[in-house]
């Protein structure tokens, strides 16, 4: 596209939303995975540090228990 064009649409989109600030990369794109913020958590079970994401951090607490564990156990309960 032309520089024009460009211009003109991103003028057009602006009007529709005035906070628009254009296109900046598909890589801050918020519906892309990997783009929640995730914080160093330790497992209560296995004692391993995980990133795990904020939200589930502050749910789970001191009580959380990684991936890994938690297939341990329900492997376990299955056998049982």
């Amino acid at each position: 596209m032309s520089q024009k064009k460009d211009r003109e649409r991103f003028l057009a989109l602006r009007h529709q939303n005035p906070d628009y600030k254009g296109f900046r990369g598909y890589e801050n794109d918020p519906s892309k995975t990997g783009n929640t913020p995730l914080v160093a958590v330790n497992c209560s079970v296995c004692g391993k540090k995980r990133n795990v994401a904020v939200g589930i951090a502050e749910e789970k607490g001191d009580n959380y228990v990684c991936i890994t564990c938690e297939a341990e156990r329900e492997s376990a309960a299955s056998k049982a």
